[in-house]
């Protein structure tokens, strides 16, 4: 009866088991994989956004299928302003989410089995957006050598003749780098030399760690790009479902692009009224959000070193941006395994690394989001837990 699309395993995982009766007993429970703004005890004036919604929900209809231009402007004031980038308000399209602008690329792209390359660790949730648009994602595998770096071999070698489109997250999630000038040249041309588009999740841009690395809307693209991004992040709002698609590259095929695009777009007409008239005050609240998110990463990042530096089992991988840190731990068990234990051992939650396709055992996953006295806490007692195994 049903489609092969959704058949999807659907059982509790053992870790998330192991969670839920941790935290339904009377023992210390501590998520380290805290990632929700709105969780983590920022403190934001939303009084302006909800008097401009009251204003949305008294507005006529107007069935603009890429968004009303006065929203689009805010979000290309936004890159003048913050990136320095001059972005044509035509050239962007308003969405739901970022999920649904994948789904309208997806579908703009690529036929049913056609591919989309990934590079890898990554989000897990790519391969239920390819599933559900009939798309194959092939993943390939980053390196890290003192940071992480395209195995520029290997991706080129992994594209066929089904190949529509590759795509990656700048800054990654989770592995905090941000694609260097060398990848990102090399990936530009290599695209362009094989008809290919670049599909670039930027979502996590504002938040280095140091001194960061550009949108890939700066400067000129031989190859179709396009740029994802969005109020969860921006933000910190993801409670208020609004994300866009800039288009970039050579004006011929950011042509042929949005004229299809328009279409997909104006079948769903997905975006409210409301929302696109808010989202001008809604990106205002990124001056609130983005000092407190900041300095909350930073001050976890600092207390993960301390610690860190005071024992010599457990490592961290370079990080560059975004909201996570990759441990490496003793690599004693798999991934998930080591996960499992922590929890029912010590009550500490964090993510296996296969959650995001690291191929190597004894990675863990931390949020740098998470309140700073859960943090402290929660790695304090995972670091003297490993002394067990030295």
């Amino acid at each position: 009866m049903f489609s092969r699309r959704t058949h999807w395993d659907l059982q509790t995982s053992a870790l998330a088991e192991a969670w839920v009766a941790r935290q339904q007993s009377d023992e210390p429970a501590f998520d380290l994989t805290e990632s929700n703004p709105t969780a983590a005890g920022f403190v934001v004036d939303l009084s302006g956004v909800a008097s401009a919604l009251s204003r949305g929900a008294a507005a006529g209809y107007r069935p603009v299928p890429f968004g009303l231009l006065s929203p689009r402007q805010a979000v290309a004031d936004y890159y003048r302003r913050d990136h320095a980038i001059e972005m044509d308000p035509e050239y962007l399209v308003l969405t739901v989410s970022t999920s649904e602008a994948y789904s309208f690329l997806f579908r703009l792209l690529c036929d049913p089995g056609d591919e989309v390359l990934i590079t890898q660790p990554s989000y897990p949730l790519f391969d239920f957006l390819a599933t559900l648009d009939d798309v194959a994602l092939r993943p390939t595998e980053l390196f890290y050598d003192d940071g992480w770096h395209l195995d520029r071999m290997a991706l080129e070698a992994a594209i066929s003749p089904r190949t529509k489109a590759i795509l990656l997250v700048h800054p990654n999630n989770p592995t905090g780098h941000s694609t260097s000038a060398a990848d990102r040249t090399w990936l530009d041309a290599i695209c362009a030399q094989r008809d290919l588009a670049v599909i670039v999740d930027e979502v996590f841009l504002d938040y280095p760690l140091g001194a960061g690395q550009p949108s890939f809307l700066s400067g000129d693209a031989q190859a179709l790009t396009f740029v994802l991004s969005g109020l969860s992040k921006i933000s910190g709002l993801p409670q208020m479902k609004l994300a866009w698609i800039a288009a970039h590259g050579p004006e011929d095929l950011v042509r042929q692009a949005l004229e299809r695009l328009e279409v997909i777009a104006d079948t769903f007409l997905s975006v409210s009224t409301p929302m696109q008239l808010a989202l001008p005050a809604l990106l205002e609240i990124r001056h609130q959000m983005r000092p407190q998110i900041l300095a909350r990463l930073q001050t976890n990042l600092d207390i993960l070193d301390e610690l860190l530096g005071k024992q010599k089992l457990v490592t961290r991988l370079k990080v560059e941006a975004g909201w996570y840190a990759v441990l490496r731990l003793p690599a004693l068990e798999n991934s998930e395994a080591a996960a499992i234990r922590l929890v029912k051992e010590i009550g500490v939650y964090v993510h296996p690394g296969g959650f995001f396709g690291f191929g190597l055992e004894g990675v863990a996953v931390v949020s740098l989001l998470t309140r700073e006295d859960t943090f402290s806490e929660g790695i304090s007692l995972l670091l003297n837990h490993m002394q067990n195994f030295e």
